[in-house]
């Protein structure tokens, strides 16, 4: 059995908030609602296109119209499979997933953002390589935090030893209800205070992880 590090996408590895915010704001454009400023975007990031919709909708003041919130989720997700041209890697993120590599160590992605744009955006970035396995928001019944989204990446990969690398409250519970040594990114999009997060180790340089992973797979 081999030892794994399993990421999340959005504030993670990646700022893909500037094309949530821009994809956000055509559908509201489309549906002749108020645009978002980015860091209101960003703070509807975590749990996945359906409830991000749904905050946008709620903060317009629109979400018990008939029907506008299937069609405003349809709109997104026909936008967001393309919407990759603004994301960029954060610093050290792709040296980091390298040094890990060639560490021996297995990698992996849980995610709650749907599996179709994920996939779209790795492309697009050059980054499908290092990664096995990749659960997306839609990829079971159910997404983060409830625990099987993370347990089906680790059984992808056969690892008997695990870190999950995060951002957010959501990363967080994932870990703690999976029972696995979580590893903070503490420049994403987490809305808490450091402290209110359970994590066994945190970083603001991705230069750091390599050697945070191996100190919790022993």
């Amino acid at each position: 059995m081999s030892r794994a590090v399993i990421f999340d996408l959005d504030g993670t590895l990646v700022d893909s908030a500037p094309d949530i915010h821009a994809a956000a704001n055509r559908v509201m454009r489309r549906h002749r609602l108020a645009p978002f400023t980015l860091e209101e975007a960003r703070s509807f990031v975590g749990h996945g296109a359906a409830v991000f919709i749904e905050r946008c909708l709620v903060a317009r003041g629109v979400v018990d119209r008939p029907g506008l919130k299937a069609r405003a989720l349809g709109d997104f997700l026909e936008i967001y499979e393309s919407a990759v041209n603004l994301t960029r890697p954060y610093p050290g993120a792709v040296a980091a997933l390298e040094t890990l590599a060639a560490q021996g160590l297995r990698l992996g992605l849980c995610t709650n953002k749907p599996e179709g744009p994920a996939r779209a955006l790795l492309r697009h970035l050059g980054l499908e390589a290092p990664f096995e396995v990749l659960i997306g928001g839609d990829s079971l019944p159910v997404r983060k935090p409830d625990p099987a989204p993370l347990r089906a990446a680790i059984a992808g990969l056969g690892a008997a030893r695990v870190v999950y690398v995060g951002d957010s409250e959501v990363d967080a519970e994932t870990s703690r209800r999976a029972e696995v040594p979580f590893a903070l990114f503490t420049e994403g999009y987490r809305k808490s205070p450091l402290e209110a997060l359970p994590h066994a180790a945190s970083f603001d340089e991705f230069s750091a992880l390599p050697d945070i992973a191996l100190r919790l797979l022993e």
